[in-house]
């Protein structure tokens, strides 16, 4: 029903079941993890009304499973990328595993899928950090120079009463500036591989 992937390790597709409505995943050597996709086979949908809510859990310094809500999945929603590396240190929360006697080993974190229905899906809060920025690095990286570009150049701004004529120097109204930004912006939404054409 549930797939587990890991950048650089073979698909994982035999969830054990440790009930009926929930499912364990199984990753060795968890603190080399950073992100970790969850999906669903395609074989068998949830049952109408339900989904899957998606836990991480780790063993704390004394062994003891942490359990952290980190999103869902669902018919609508099939797959989700998850990062997990800031997770490990955070305080956990309330979870569907508790009380089952889960086989673990001292080095393996978990990934826990609980079949559940959508409204109370709907109730929980998965922890911040957990989900991927749907924005790539790069188009991070080119707001953040348009953000400072533009204060920058903006923090030399003077009225023209203010200015010096200074023959040698080519000066530009701040307006054009502003108008260049907002239509690099606007490009950039719109297509953040624009620049290639």
């Amino acid at each position: 029903m549930f797939g587990c992937l890991v950048a650089g390790r073979l698909v994982q597709t035999a969830a054990q079941q440790v009930a009926e409505d929930k499912f364990v995943f199984d990753l060795p050597d968890y603190e080399n993890i950073n992100h970790v996709v969850v999906f669903m086979l395609g074989t068998i949908p949830f049952p109408e009304g339900m989904g899957g809510s998606v836990y991480f859990s780790y063993p704390d310094s004394n062994g003891m499973p942490v359990w952290q809500l980190l999103g869902f999945v669902t018919n609508g929603k099939p797959s989700a990328i998850f990062k997990i590396s800031g997770l490990k240190s955070g305080e956990g929360s309330q979870h569907p595993f508790g009380a089952m006697n889960i086989v673990r080993t001292p080095t393996v974190a978990q990934i826990g899928i609980s079949v559940e229905s959508l409204n109370s899906m709907a109730q929980q809060t998965p922890v911040g950090n957990a989900a991927v920025s749907s924005v790539d690095s790069f188009t991070q990286f080119t707001q953040k120079m348009l953000d400072n570009f533009y204060n920058f150049a903006s923090s030399f701004a003077v009225s023209q009463a203010q200015m010096t004529p200074s023959p040698s120097e080519m000066f530009i109204p701040a307006n054009v500036v502003l108008k260049w930004y907002e239509n690099f912006q606007r490009r950039l939404a719109q297509n953040p591989l624009f620049w290639k054409t």
